[in-house]
């Protein structure tokens, strides 16, 4: 990067503008696309220009080095893939409806890869017949698609995402936890190099598979991923990766379960302030579909059920809602009425909160009807319990019990140890010491490179625009030419100066441009230091700005130059 050339805003492909974009819901969308760094081309397919395209280069220089520095080594396998390694997998089906599948011209089946587990697998096991051959680790930084059903947030949620993805590959499980280690550490430096604010939490393995997860994040307002933090021990988590101990209770001194008239009742809100008690003395029981067999989910009635808790644990299995035609179809099911005792042909799971002892209000599974002294392992069995419900704020840490804090944030990493469940699928063996074969272990590891982008824009903004980090920055100074020739003359010169020492410079020199828009544009670009050529450049003085503090001095060209070099 050092001695670039000097990049002109009078040549450069990039168009600020005054407004947000009609479509953006956050700031990095915003402010991406007002400050000419990126454009979008479709919905949730988006294009870099030259500003974005620094930024970006600059995010993936700082990854591959880390990477390197571990001993990686980077590769770039194709993004049109073949359908069979991911049905070897499960992976073609398990994807849904977010795979991108394509046919070629013979009828073949093919997908533009959303992680490339399978190839990676079949790569090694190609190249690699001892444990000689191993550890290794491998990367690449690749384009990724996803068939998104609602792409939104700018680059934050796109179908087309740019992605390092490495793959560790190990004979013992000992060894795993080495590559593990490595790559938590080097994601450590990738983040702080980079400039986030970002949290280590345990996180679910989803459609990737493996044991241990962790997931890296950047709290943001804009992110998509809630997290919890314990304020009293190191507890930190995805709160889809919160569980917590069934804790069965003494029910026997509840009295048998009796049924009560609650006309008109048909929610936990009318219910509840019919028979003056608080919601969470009612049983909630959610009706869903799972691969067309309904399934009853029972928790607590001052809870809410979480939708993708319920659609994890059953995965790859299709969940959604039953409709009225299924209430049509089953007599047996009131719509608003529904009870756990004597249920049929339904299975139950609840959440730990429903243990065995505990007693409630619920459906009679008769029009207008409730139970009450409805106790869990006396009255009704649960086929499996499973943390469903959608954690709050307070909520008792599982390890120390201390009420919990939640964040929002943007999911910018995500580490997993895989163990052999790709290896298995694709009989990925070497010969191990003692000549008989040996199955790999694997682990997987992601950093969304384009998300990381988003993730900065987000912390690091304020009211006027962007502001990066300096490691990042599509320059490291943004020299303004107030306007007059004098002035763009000592600009261009100052510029070309400080392009001899090595610095990358973005200097505007557009004619016919007003001071007070390149001033405007300046700090919406978001260069960590701005050097202005005003009002006293006749004198040979000039404007240094800090971006982020606000704080401005008037010094020499030579003191400038020297302070910006130094």
């Amino acid at each position: 990067m050092a001695n670039a050339p000097v990049q002109r805003m009078s040549q450069l492909m990039a168009k600020t503008l005054r407004d947000d974009p009609a479509d953006a819901e956050v700031l990095s969308h915003k402010l991406l696309v007002r400050a000419g760094y990126v454009r979008r081309t479709a919905a949730g397919i988006w294009s870099w220009l030259p500003l974005g395209k620094k930024v970006f280069s600059n995010v993936e220089r700082i990854v591959r080095e880390e990477m390197d520095a571990i001993g990686a080594q980077e590769v770039l396998l194709p993004a049109l893939l073949p359908r069979e390694p991911y049905e070897a997998t499960g992976r073609w089906d398990e994807y849904g409806q977010e795979l991108f599948r394509l046919n070629d011209r013979k009828g073949g089946d093919y997908l533009l890869g959303p992680t490339h587990e399978e190839i990676f697998t079949l790569l090694v096991k190609d190249q690699c017949s001892s444990y000689k051959d191993l550890p290794v680790i491998l990367y690449q930084i690749q384009t990724k698609f996803r068939d998104e059903a609602r792409p939104r947030a700018g680059i934050l949620r796109g179908r087309e995402f740019q992605m390092k993805d490495s793959y560790s590959f190990d004979t013992e499980d000992e060894g795993l936890a080495q590559s593990y280690a490595l790559h938590r550490e080097a994601y450590k430096r990738v983040f702080e190099r980079l400039g986030l604010d970002y949290r280590i939490v345990a996180a679910t393995a989803g459609a990737m598979g493996g044991s241990k997860s962790e997931e890296f994040l950047a709290p943001a307002e804009a992110g998509e991923d809630t997290f919890a933090d314990c304020p009293n021990c190191d507890f930190a988590a995805n709160t889809e990766a919160i569980s917590y101990e069934l804790q069965p209770v003494d029910g026997s001194a509840v009295a048998a379960a009796e049924e009560i008239p609650t006309p008109d009742t048909p929610t936990i809100e009318t219910l509840a302030a019919s028979l003056g008690v608080p919601a969470s003395a009612t049983l909630k029981n959610l009706l869903v579909k799972v691969d067309g067999e309904i399934v009853a989910v029972g928790v607590p009635g001052d809870r809410e059920v979480d939708m993708g808790k319920v659609e994890e644990h059953f995965a790859p299995a299709t969940v959604e809602m039953v409709t009225e035609a299924d209430f049509a179809e089953r007599a047996d099911l009131v719509r608003g009425y529904v009870g756990p005792q004597g249920l049929e042909k339904v299975t139950y799971i609840a959440d730990p909160r429903v243990a065995p002892g505990t007693a409630w209000i619920t459906g009679a599974n008769k029009e207008g009807m409730h139970a009450k002294n409805v106790v869990a392992g006396r009255d009704f069995e649960v086929s499996e319990y499973v943390d469903v419900v959608v954690v709050q704020e307070g909520d008792p840490c599982p390890k120390c019990g201390t009420g919990l804090k939640l964040d929002r944030a943007i999911e910018i990493g995500h580490i997993f140890q895989l163990g052999r469940k790709y290896a298995d699928a694709l009989k990925l063996d070497v010969l191990g010491q003692n000549g008989k074969p040996v199955r790999v272990t694997m682990g997987s590891y992601g950093i969304g490179v384009s998300r990381a982008v988003a993730a900065l824009a987000e912390q690091s903004a304020d009211d006027k625009g962007l502001c990066w980090p300096a490691e990042v920055a599509p320059a490291d100074v943004h020299v303004v030419a107030a306007g007059k020739a004098l002035q763009t003359e000592l600009a261009l010169d100052v510029s070309e100066q400080l392009r001899a020492a090595g610095l990358r410079v973005l200097v505007d020199d557009r004619a016919g441009v007003s001071p007070g828009v390149k001033f405007t544009d300046a700090e919406l670009i978001g260069v960590p230091k701005i050097l202005v050529a005003g009002r006293r450049s006749a004198e040979g003085v000039l404007e240094l700005k800090d971006r982020r503090t606000g704080e401005r001095e008037e010094l020499p060209v030579a003191e400038a130059i020297a302070r910006l070099t130094a």
